[in-house]
């Protein structure tokens, strides 16, 4: 697995986290040993969208593999004065030791369901909240992001361009990771090329055409540098009456006599769909019809499609920067970590957080989580039971929607598939991580043969249904009712 090497961002958690495991610690070796579940999920869709990427897995093994708290760790938690000895030596001996299930990564996900399950003694579960959520949250956005954006291309190529407006270096590397899960084609960011083997794109900026005394000279000089990779970016003076001009010169002079081809031209500014679609009488005339066009410039899904359906822009490819890497137009994706159930005395107890938003009422237990497929291979609904049901799909399967309880409705022809799997038993990887090519297949498979084009539209999408066994139901109701005393 790639990472950053010599890291340790064990310490990246609030400090309720180690507030509460310090009370926990407290309490004695009972409540040390207390098992706890907690589920990750989140509520809505960024962008008014029909469904969204689960993505960060690799990252969240990593760092529970890594978990440790160093000297400098532990001096730091006793300069605050809140922690006793016996707690800061259990801390520099402390390895999780929990469970952790999870979908695999690159699974079209829905609001409601646990993504990912820790299991684990209450103070490892408390201590891992911030770094999961992190990890989940901004990978999880920029990938659905993504998957916006290439969809708004309508098969075009989008490459990852946003390093320089990322919140930081992270977000720049993790981005372009999450990003190519998303179906993004390449990065322009060479660490995330490195670390994750992410094809990396790029060519020129401005500066390179401003150094030299003129436009046809900096393209000249790039391919003779650059002969079977020459992209000209063509904006920097005046695109129709110079940059074009100055670059099928260029070709002419340089490219053609090595028989070579131009490979592409970028716009960085202006007008793209009238810029793109003189350009391209331009090139062809010159009998550069083979050459492309890339666009660029604060870019996004609605802007590509008005450029492409609205105004017949002749684009071949983009690339993307600020508004993909930091989801400008929906910079937060939202999932949560809530307790779900705790074992005391060999017995688990179901938990719930209510609350009067509806939406933020929780669903309790250990559970499983199972996407259903009708005759076709086409997901209708997922499906939440209590942890020690398999739903029977041989017959009709009755099921509760949860927000129309009184209908009768069932499962019929259908197929069940179990969402989480085992990634960490008694705090040690047990799942192969898949490589990052098959993470972005995955993707793409589920969207081309699963998942209704209808959820996929950019306005009004299909609603993915998250229905219930009606034994799990009962258990939610019984639960909210034990809660009408308070």
């Amino acid at each position: 697995m790639a990472q950053f090497e010599s890291r340790n961002i064990t310490m990246m958690m609030d400090l309720y986290e180690l507030t509460m495991a310090y009370g926990y610690f407290r309490e004695g070796e009972e409540a040390r040993k207390a098992r706890a579940s907690f589920d990750v999920f989140f509520r809505r869709h960024p962008d008014g969208g029909g469904f969204s990427i689960f993505a960060g897995l690799e990252q969240i093994v990593e760092y529970i593999e890594a978990m440790h708290f160093s000297p400098d760790d532990i001096e730091y938690l006793r300069s605050l004065s809140l922690f006793d000895e016996d707690f800061l030596d259990y801390l520099a001996h402390y390895r999780f030791t929990g469970d952790i299930r999870a979908f695999r990564e690159g699974t079209i996900m829905y609001p409601e369901e646990p993504i990912l399950t820790v299991t684990a003694p209450i103070i490892d579960a408390q201590l891992v909240e911030t770094a999961l959520l992190a990890e989940i949250n901004h990978q999880s956005l920029i990938a659905t992001k993504t998957r916006r954006i290439v969809r708004a291309a309508g098969g075009r190529i989008v490459s990852d361009f946003g390093a320089r407006r990322a919140h930081n270096v992270d977000a720049a590397v993790y981005g372009a990771r999450a990003a190519y899960i998303g179906g993004a084609a390449s990065t322009a960011t060479v660490l995330a090329g490195q670390l994750f083997g992410i094809p990396v794109s790029g060519t020129m900026a401005h500066s390179w055409v401003m150094y030299y005394d003129d436009e046809y000279t900096a393209f000249k000089k790039y391919a003779e540098t650059y002969p079977d990779n020459a992209v000209f970016l063509v904006d920097t003076y005046d695109v129709i009456h110079s940059g074009i001009p100055n670059a099928i010169r260029a070709a002419k002079d340089v490219l053609d006599p090595l028989g070579k081809r131009l490979k592409g031209v970028r716009i960085d500014s202006g007008d793209l769909a009238y810029l793109s679609k003189r350009v391209r009488t331009m090139l062809d005339a010159a009998g550069l019809s083979d050459c492309k066009i890339i666009a660029s410039n604060s870019l996004d899904e609605y802007t590509i499609s008005s450029i492409l359906n609205a105004q017949g822009g002749k684009i071949d490819g983009f690339g993307v920067g600020e508004r993909l890497i930091t989801s400008k137009s929906e910079p937060v994706f939202g999932a949560v970590y809530k307790l779900a159930a705790v074992e005391k005395d060999g017995e688990i107890l179901a938990k719930i957080k209510v609350s009067e938003t509806v939406e933020k009422i929780t669903n309790p237990g250990r559970k499983k989580v199972y996407r259903i497929y009708d005759a076709e291979g086409h997901a209708i609904a997922d499906l939440l039971t209590l942890a020690d049901e398999t739903p029977d799909m041989t017959k009709p399967y009755r099921y509760i929607d949860p927000k129309k309880p009184w209908k009768h409705r069932f499962f019929t022809n259908c197929t069940a598939r179990e969402l989480q799997e085992d990634v960490i038993k008694n705090g040690k990887f047990v799942s192969k991580q898949p490589p990052l090519e098959e993470i972005r297949a995955y993707v793409k498979a589920q969207l081309d043969r699963e998942i209704w084009q209808e959820e996929q539209r950019f306005e009004n999408p299909h609603t993915h249904y998250l229905d219930m066994s009606p034994a799990y139901y009962e258990m939610k109701l019984a639960l909210l009712n034990e809660m009408q005393q308070y």
